[in-house]
């Protein structure tokens, strides 16, 4: 029997591992106290006493410097500060995701049709495209070609996307970059979000919606029998015994 898989554990952010207390190993520092007030260059030895009177650790802050420049502190909530703000970085650092998109100047229409649906899909989700034109032999004597196939896409797509930066010639390649716009996949989710709800509204009769009326059978002249009932009695009494 297979082990189970355990789920990975959370990736603490990474911060430098400084050299405090019996770590520093250079003989004279310059000191800093717990409150950012310089105190002076001490020895090592000196500084380490000053920290342990105030019950506190002596955390080298600047190893470059010389002296270099150890500080009074506790290294526990300076560690904790640290990661904090390597974790808010983080979350305010913007991620540019790049799709790419390779045509070549002579496409067909169905291709470039295909091709153009994948530029719509990746600027929709909010991705840069990198449009790619690949010139082969006597291709690259005519880049004006892979210049007015960029424009025409585009020109297609400038509802959603945006040239950022326009068709350069790069060797064999011509290269164009497109970016979302501010409309860039709002309409599609409003689209969905109309077409989920058309769909509720026929699939669902419980809120609110009542189901049309079963319609009654039109008959040209009254209920089966009815018309049978008449006749008999019409008849006489004789016609209606040998009937």
């Amino acid at each position: 029997m297979r082990p189970r898989r355990r789920a990975p554990e959370p990736v603490r952010p990474v911060v430098p591992q400084a050299r405090i207390n019996d770590g520093i190993r250079v003989p004279r520092v310059r000191l800093v106290d717990e409150d950012g007030g310089q105190v002076g260059i001490k020895d090592t030895k000196e500084a380490l006493e000053y920290a342990y009177s105030k019950n506190l650790d002596l955390v080298e802050v600047a190893a470059q410097a010389d002296p270099p420049v150890a500080r009074v502190m506790d290294y526990g909530k300076y560690r904790y500060e640290q990661e904090q703000k390597a974790k808010l970085a983080r979350k305010h650092q913007i991620q540019v995701n790049v799709k790419e998109i390779k045509l070549r100047p002579k496409i067909g229409l169905h291709d470039y049709n295909t091709k153009k649906g994948h530029v719509l899909r990746f600027l929709n989700h909010r991705a840069k495209v990198k449009v790619t034109i690949m010139f082969r032999g006597r291709e690259q004597y005519h880049p004006e070609r892979g210049r007015d196939l960029l424009m025409r896409l585009a020109e297609d797509v400038k509802e959603v996307g945006v040239v950022e930066s326009p068709p350069l010639q790069d060797g064999r390649n011509m290269v164009m970059v497109l970016g979302p716009t501010k409309n860039a996949g709002v309409k599609s989710d409003a689209k969905d979000e109309d077409t989920q709800r058309s769909e509720e509204a026929v699939q669902d009769h419980g809120d609110g919606q009542v189901a049309p009326a079963p319609r009654e059978p039109d008959y040209p002249s009254g209920p089966p029998g009815e018309e049978e009932a008449r006749e008999a009695e019409a008849r006489p009494a004789g016609q209606a015994g040998r009937a």
